[in-house]
Formats: C-alpha cells, structure tokens, sequence
C-alpha cells in the first residue's frame, strides 16, 4: 500500500480545483430545483446548466463580485452609485478582437453598458469595440468599448431575447453624457441626479 501525505493530497486537490470545472448541483431552490452551477476557475467564469445539461447563461467572476458588494451597501448607498437604464431599441456594430464584425440591435442602454441582442451570444470576457446610435440622431455612430459581462443564450424573464450585456470600459464623456441625458429625460428624472 502507498502512502500519500496529507498535505500533497491537499496540494493536488487544490490544483485540480484549480484547472478543473467544479460542478454545483441546486438543491434548496424549488425554482430552480435541478439546475447546476459550473465553476471554471481557469475562465473566471460561472455558467448556470439547465436541467437537460444546457448552457443557460455565464456571469464573470468581476461582474458577480460587483453585484455582491453592491447588494451589500445600504439601500441610498446603492441607489446613488448604480447607473440608471432603459430599455430601448438602437443599432449596434460591434468588431471583436480576432476582426468579427457584427450589426445588430441593443435592447437597452444605460450609463454603464448596454445589451446587444444576439442568437449566438459571445463569450463571457470578450472585449468589444463598438459604435451605436441614438434615437435623436439616427444617423450618427458613437463609438465605445466594452467586454462582455453576462450571456443569456436563450429569452427569459428578464430579457425578451437572447444576447450580452456589455459593461462600457472606454467611453468618451461627451458620448456618455448624450447616453445619461437620454435615459434621464427617458425616466423622467431632472438632470444632475443618478436616478
């Protein structure tokens, strides 16, 4: 018989948790009673299965973390500091690292991103470089830079189609400030406030 250390066990267990996809069956949950969580730690990456083994969608670790500490403020702290959005239909290009180009439609916009529809959402992580219109000038494209922060293979509850929600990481403030003043005058909120 071999002997193994404990310590190299936990040191091999760890690597393995490391490169390996580690899966979570939900258990608690009646709505959501046999669907699973697949970590992939090499990815940085939870994608939620489906009850027949379908990808249903995948967060990014710094999304997921943004969401908890978010939630995790006072309710006024995080009122103040999340960016105000809407739904509203606007063309998209979008090019990808590896020189894919795409047009598409957005189905929403706020301060912080938007959400392009697709049928064949990209991955979770992939960077984009993108221009878009608004609805009071049709015909001009403002460019802004993303990555994708969240995938919805398929229409749900909370989206009416498939697609990515694309969080902003470069965006002239001229282009955000015409994007916050549509969605302020949208909603109805006077200008100056986040919401």
């Amino acid at each position: 018989m071999r002997y193994t250390c404990p310590r190299c066990i936990f040191q091999e267990t760890l690597e393995l948790l490391r490169v390996a996809r580690v899966k979570f069956p939900v258990v608690s949950s009646t709505r959501h009673k046999g669907k699973t969580l697949e970590i992939d730690s090499s990815k940085e990456l939870i994608t939620l299965v489906g009850i027949n083994g379908e990808p249903m969608g995948s967060l990014a670790w710094d999304f997921l973390v943004d969401q908890i500490l978010t939630y995790r403020k006072p309710q006024q702290s995080r009122e103040a500091r999340s960016e105000p959005r809407i739904t509203l239909s606007i063309r998209v290009k979008y090019h990808t690292p590896d020189g894919t180009d795409f047009e598409s439609r957005a189905g929403g916009i706020g301060g912080g991103g938007l959400f392009i529809e697709s049928l064949a959402p990209l991955a979770v992580g992939t960077k984009l470089a993108m221009e878009f219109t608004l609805p009071e000038a049709p015909s001009e494209w403002m460019s802004a830079k993303g990555v994708i922060a969240w995938v919805c293979p398929k229409a749900d509850q909370y989206t009416f189609s498939p697609g990515m929600g694309v969080r902003f990481t470069d965006i002239a403030s001229e282009t955000r400030s015409r994007v916050l003043n549509l969605v302020h005058s949208v909603k109805g909120i006077p200008q100056g406030e986040s919401h």
